[in-house]
């Protein structure tokens, strides 16, 4: 039998039920969001020499400097590569992507026996410094389109690390 007091209570645990779902999920969008708004990303370079939001503030000229000379530590990129295992390997063989050897000074999409996007097949060039560390920072921006789902690395300093532990394998 319905009563007011029934459907009360009903209606309180409908309201209490949706403010517990929207509550989780703006917590769970919180959480795991990739990317930032737009007052993070002003001063992060989309490709070599553009910006995102077009600002005029971009990254720490030495940020830069450091992967575009090649400097870095091999030991500490070596810790830093442990994010790329999942799908690069460094002895020849290609994963779910192209093998890493040898990468700096390659052309892109280059690799025998690997399928790559149409995006990455069609953007051409050589994996020099400049180009790995744009394609590191954020490799949907470098090649729209691409099949790469790692999101990138947003410190200089693990870039250069990373770029300067393949290239001690060469």
């Amino acid at each position: 039998m319905f009563t007011l007091s029934n459907l009360f209570k009903a209606a309180l645990g409908l309201v209490g039920a949706v403010l517990f779902f929207l509550v989780g999920s703006w917590a769970a969008q919180a959480l795991y969001t990739v990317g930032g708004n737009d007052a993070q990303t002003a001063g992060m370079t989309d490709a070599p020499g553009g910006l995102i939001g077009g600002d005029s503030a971009a990254a720490p000229a030495e940020d830069v400097v450091e992967v575009v000379m090649g400097e870095g530590d091999a030991a500490a990129g070596a810790k830093v590569f442990n994010k790329c295992k999942a799908c690069h390997k460094v002895d020849g063989t290609n994963a779910v992507g192209p093998h890493l050897d040898g990468v700096v000074g390659r052309q892109i999409a280059s690799v025998d026996g690997f399928a790559y996007s149409e995006a990455l097949k069609g953007h051409g060039g050589t994996w020099d410094y400049e180009a790995l560390d744009a394609w590191l920072t954020n490799p949907k921006d470098f090649a729209p389109g691409n099949k790469m789902t790692f999101a990138g690395l947003k410190k200089a300093k693990d870039r250069a690390n990373v770029v300067a532990y393949i290239e001690s394998l060469q």
